[in-house]
């Protein structure tokens, strides 16, 4: 890597570092710290909404589906879009008019207290996995553009998201993200993207060169297609590193439309990089590894300093949905787990909260040292929150027939199951979320119609 194109990365990194330590003058209360007082604006809102979806997966992931399977590849990220057009759409209306901080606290107003904790542990389990495929994400990039071990990359990048996000909560995270979003989209779209395809000879070019297959929509296959609906579509609806962004909307109205645009830009950025991991199958050889694929593109086509500012495009991608993450596992951690099982009746403290956000991301790092493959951790964060959570949650908004009972067993059938057949059969089998999902259905409108069974006998 060229020293123009490590001082743009480092530019970078001082940046955001400054950002969150400017943030943490705002972040005085706990509200401040974990929904930035619900106080953002439209501009804020949409920008730093766009951050934390569009992340480590959805960049180096999406190019990497688009190497693999061309414009078919588009699929995993553009149900991530529509996901959020829905949410924003149908249930933002709602889930601000609870005033809540986490996805659980719902299930605690409409079930128990147990029904919480049970949730937060699921939502936790996600949060931390979803901070962790991004995570490893910086290592793929890094690796080989910049030169340093995977290991070291991701040690440095996480000492950066750690800091600023002990630093200032949602506060800081909205102001990195917003830096985060405007390279994001210039390099992303405005840079990588056209230099891609004119590397490549440009659209005829890679018509030419390039079975027909590859841009096909279905070429990925209708049962990876329905997958990804299943997972990142619903995943994304009831995901707390979302919800907790719905939180520091101003009003409603702000949320809505934000959300909407959001998801528009989405299934734009969707199309996108399965158009750069296309562009890279005509002019790169066979890659061992496709997770490099995004990194090896970049190498390829940009010149000293733009590939620099790409790089800090897919940094910025990679750590808004990192930290993002991050403070999400530490709020259900702190607020739905331990200070429940403690039998506190409070929300807990900024010290509590920087400690509890600390702690874990020192797990976060040594987690995504361990793991490898992008995609796979992140449809292991996925599995957990569909199969476990997504019935009790839509329930607990739409149906008044739900029981605790119900929603308490349909988490721990849902989960448990997923995490079994993940055991037995792998994560790349699309049968954990189906069987998951399908049985946590049934066991929720069973135990929940049982009492109006047994009722109605008596009468």
């Amino acid at each position: 890597m060229e020293k123009l194109d490590l001082l743009v990365v480092i530019a970078y990194m001082a940046g955001i570092l400054a950002a969150g330590f400017w943030a943490r003058r705002k972040a005085t209360t706990q509200d401040q710290f974990l929904v930035a007082g619900r106080s953002v604006g439209p501009w804020l809102y949409s920008g730093t909404l766009a951050a934390i979806v569009l992340g480590g997966a959805s960049t180096i992931g999406g190019v990497k589906l688009g190497y693999q399977y061309g414009v078919s590849g588009m699929w995993f990220v553009f149900m991530l879009g529509l996901g959020i057009i829905v949410l924003s759409a149908l249930f933002v209306g709602r889930i601000l008019g609870l005033n809540l901080y986490t996805v659980p606290e719902l299930l605690q107003r409409r079930y128990s207290p147990s029904a919480r904790v049970v949730g937060g542990v699921v939502m936790l389990v996600y949060d931390l996995m979803v901070s962790v495929t991004a995570t490893i994400a910086v290592g793929s990039v890094m690796e080989v553009i910049v030169g340093i071990p995977r290991t070291t990359a991701i040690f440095i990048s996480s000492g950066v998201m750690v800091a600023y996000s002990v630093l200032g909560g949602m506060w800081s995270l909205t102001l990195t993200d917003i830096i985060q979003f405007v390279i994001k989209t210039v390099g992303i779209l405005f840079i990588l993207l056209p230099g891609a395809i004119r590397h490549a000879g440009g659209l005829a070019a890679m018509h030419a060169r390039l079975p027909v297959e590859w841009f096909s929509l279905t070429h990925i296959g209708a049962g990876r297609i329905v997958s990804f609906f299943v997972l990142y579509f619903f995943g994304i609806i009831i995901g707390q590193d979302v919800w907790q962004r719905v939180f520091t909307a101003r009003n409603v109205t702000v949320a809505r439309n934000g959300g909407i645009a959001v998801g528009v830009y989405c299934l734009c950025y969707a199309i996108a990089g399965a158009l750069i991991g296309t562009a890279g199958r005509v002019f790169l050889p066979p890659l061992a590894n496709p997770d490099s694929a995004f990194a090896q593109i970049v190498d390829a086509v940009l010149p000293v300093g733009l590939r620099g500012l790409v790089l800090a495009a897919a940094l910025a991608a990679i750590m808004s949905t990192a930290s993002a993450c991050l403070l999400a596992a530490s709020t259900v951690l702190l607020e739905d787990v331990y200070l429940r099982l403690r039998g506190a009746l409070n929300a807990g403290s900024i010290a509590q909260s920087r400690m509890v956000t600390l702690g874990l991301g020192v797990i976060m790092t040594l987690l995504a040292c361990l793991m490898h493959d992008v995609i796979a951790a992140l449809t292991v964060a996925y599995d957990f929150l569909v199969g476990g959570l997504l019935v009790p949650v839509i329930g607990a908004m739409l149906w008044r027939r739900g029981t605790t009972p119900a929603a308490l067993a349909s988490m721990a059938v849902g989960g448990s199951l997923v995490a079994v057949l993940l055991l037995a059969l792998g994560i790349d089998s699309d049968l954990p979320i189906y069987a998951g999902l399908g049985a946590s259905l049934i066991v929720y409108l069973a135990v929940s119609l049982v009492p109006a069974r047994a009722a109605g006998s008596l009468r």
